[in-house]
């Protein structure tokens, strides 16, 4: 009954007659008769596509926004990332690849009008769902909610974003049709309404009280019941598993007229660690979107994912019953792959699209070109035979590229990754606490009396956040993991350096545990005894890779070839292109299995996987983020060609965090491999 009346009333928009309207007179408005929108007086119905212009290199925005129109999308949906801004408080970066205002004009440019997203919650599976890290440096802060605090921090990025969106706004000559106040904040345990209504004053105050607000939530009462609120209009989000008719049901339990809209259509699903590749089917997709264009509702697809740009703020992660981080790639089976190509979903959906309006005029815009660039081996190999006097590339029989290799173990050069030196702490501290807001942390301490029998060395349940490469004496003995591993046996002598590299995998972006904090959240204690005296040295390894290390220093001698994080680096050339590639990591996806126990001696033994071969690349500087093969699903990661140089030396920079093969290498490939998670079997084999 919920359900009754839907698409009641409202012609397909492709077909309905337009009333002339004045060209002065801009409007986007609801209309709560003929449930539905108008722009300028006339019925109007969107078919839109998500792209995250934060994942996408800005040379890449034009060729993934025009693929989208020729798509027939006559809208793109945007989420605005608040941490991918302001870094710090009051620091505010909008230049280059974050340069939002320009991306918003291409979108104008190309035709496209835009649904924004500015949250200041955006969910997207980005880190912290874009709240900046530093919101935690006040450790009692309630997110997401009326807490005065974060109301401040809010209200101060409000004053900063929105006077640019403003004259972006449809009814002020621009091309921004909505915008969406906060993310399924019904998923979110507050159900804070002082907050909802905070925020829709400041979004009014700033924007003026002409422009279409709206909410997001799912399609569960106890959703819709906490992320509405008088004044949003309300919609819904679902997949093409569900019931079309009974989803937009729940949609019209909260407003009972107006627009039916599926602001996020999932056309795909994200990867997790650890598990298979998501796969969505064409052939579903497009069936769900056809019954929900035949009920004349409005849809924005999740169409155009890209890489994770792990140089910013990092991938999210999923607590669901367990940590889960997000794979570098946002490539989950989505109708615009990765690097951009059409795949046989978007042709799906712009089949069923030319059904319900007509589509641009034109062929759609090839897939970007790709190039298997071939082998790269990290040690200094023969360019070329002695017999062939081309370029390597030329010459079949010989590796493609050479590149000579480097190391350094991360401990041995601290000075360069931390500059400032080391923070002494009796007892450790968080990377909130010493305001490191991603990547690594290095906790210092030495053992404190002679162990010449095995000693458990641990860690308080859900304390080590999110990995722990564990070193004693600089000789790598395992690595400790939120949800998993928690105790390892070592030995030594009173006086022995014992030292933690602690990784930042991903900061929570869904559900109650957004105030995820990082590094060390307990002691470690040696048989049960806490151990004190330590120096945490926060490392800036983006920012010294940026600038040039390790490829402009001559590296101190180190011993080589033992296990553990260490730095390897090389260059090699391009054959005169800088063509897309991805690469993938040969040979460094063993396990081990041992036997485990979670939350310490007391714990449940178990058979677990031990990770060999786990780390991150950077190409010239720039973090293609982390590679994991063992773990899996993703086996390679994109390398977009506007981060290679042509005619001059690409540098390449690998942090290997657990020790690398005995002669590793890199291949260049022309295509992704997703598909491969790590099972008993698998592990076997390899």
């Amino acid at each position: 009954e919920a359900a009754a009346g839907l698409g009641e009333g409202l012609q397909d928009p492709s077909t309905a007659p337009l009333p002339q309207a004045s060209p002065l007179a801009r409007s986007f408005q609801l209309d709560y008769e003929e449930d539905c929108f108008r722009k300028d007086g006339a019925p109007f119905r969107y078919i839109s596509g998500s792209i995250h212009y934060a994942r996408v290199p800005r040379p890449a925005w034009r060729d993934r926004l025009l693929k989208m129109y020729m798509s027939g999308l006559s809208t793109v949906q945007v989420y605005v990332p608040w941490n991918y801004h302001e870094p710090l408080p009051g620091v505010y970066d909008f230049a280059g690849d974050r340069d939002v205002e320009a991306f918003l004009d291409l979108t104008a440019e190309l035709g496209l009008l835009v649904i924004l997203r500015p949250g200041p919650y955006i969910c997207a599976e980005w880190e912290m769902g874009g709240l900046p890290a530093w919101l935690l440096w006040k450790p009692d802060i309630v997110l997401r909610s009326s807490d005065p605090g974060y109301l401040a921090a809010v209200d101060s990025w409000l004053h900063v974003l929105l006077p640019k969106i403003k004259p972006r706004l449809y009814q002020h000559g621009g091309n921004i049709i909505s915008v969406q106040v906060e993310n399924e904040y019904g998923s979110y345990y507050a159900c804070d309404y002082e907050y909802l209504r905070h925020l829709l004053g400041s979004f009014r105050a700033l924007l003026g009280s002409e422009v279409l607000l709206f909410t997001t939530d799912g399609t569960r009462a106890e959703e819709l019941r906490c992320g509405t609120l008088q004044g949003l209009y309300a919609t819904v989000d679902f997949g093409p598993g569900s019931n079309v008719t009974e989803a937009f049901g729940a949609q019209r339990q909260v407003e009972p007229k107006g627009p039916l809209v599926n602001s996020e259509y999932y056309t795909g699903w994200l990867d997790y660690w650890g598990e298979a590749h998501a796969s969505t089917s064409s052939v579903q997709v497009a069936r769900g979107l056809e019954d929900m264009l035949q009920l004349g509702a409005n849809v924005n697809m999740q169409v155009s994912p890209f890489l994770q740009l792990p140089s910013l703020p990092r991938p999210g992660a999923d607590f669901k019953d367990q940590y889960k981080p997000v794979t570098t790639s946002y490539d989950y089976d989505a109708p615009l792959s990765e690097a951009g190509d059409p795949t046989e979903k978007l042709f799906a959906i712009r089949t069923v699209i030319s059904k319900f309006q007509p589509l641009p005029v034109g062929p759609m815009p090839p897939a970007t070109p790709k190039y298997a660039y071939g082998s790269v081996a990290l040690r200094k190999v023969s360019a070329c035979p002695e017999v062939c006097a081309a370029p390597a590339w030329h010459c079949p029989a010989a590796p493609r590229l050479s590149l000579s290799l480097q190391y350094a173990n991360l401990l041995d050069v601290l000075d360069v990754l931390c500059p400032s030196g080391p923070i002494q702490s009796r007892f450790p501290l968080t990377f909130e606490a010493i305001k490191q807001a991603h990547g690594f942390v290095v906790y210092h301490t030495q053992l404190p009396r002679d162990v010449l029998d095995p000693a458990t060395l641990g860690a308080p349940p859900h304390s080590i956040c999110d990995r722990g490469y564990v070193m004693l004496q600089q000789e790598y003995q395992g690595t400790l993991e939120r949800d998993g591993q928690t105790t390892l046996r070592v030995t030594g002598r009173a006086g022995d350096t014992l030292d933690v590299l602690l990784e930042n995998m991903g900061r929570i972006s869904f559900g109650a545990n957004v105030s995820d904090f990082k590094g060390l959240l307990g002691n470690l204690s040696l048989d049960s005894s806490p151990l004190s005296n330590w120096l945490i040295y926060p490392l800036a390894i983006d920012t010294a890779i940026q600038q040039g290390w390790p490829h402009t220093a001559l590296l101190k001698s180190s011993s080589g070839g033992r296990a553990g994080p260490a730095f390897y680096t090389g260059t090699f050339e391009t054959p005169g292109i800088a063509w897309d590639t991805f690469v993938k990591f040969p040979g460094w996806s063993k396990v081990r299995w041992c036997i485990a126990r979670k939350g310490g001696e007391g714990g449940a033994a178990q058979l677990s996987p031990i990770s060999i071969f786990q780390g991150q690349l950077w190409i010239n500087g720039f973090n293609l983020g982390r590679y994991w093969p063992c773990r899996g699903p993703q086996q390679t990661l994109f390398v977009p060609g506007s981060v290679l140089h042509v005619g001059r030396p690409n540098n390449i920079t690998v942090l290997e965090l657990e020790g690398a093969p005995p002669a590793p290498f890199l291949l260049f490939l022309d295509r992704p491999l997703f598909n491969k998670t790590l099972s008993r079997s698998t592990a076997a084999t390899e």
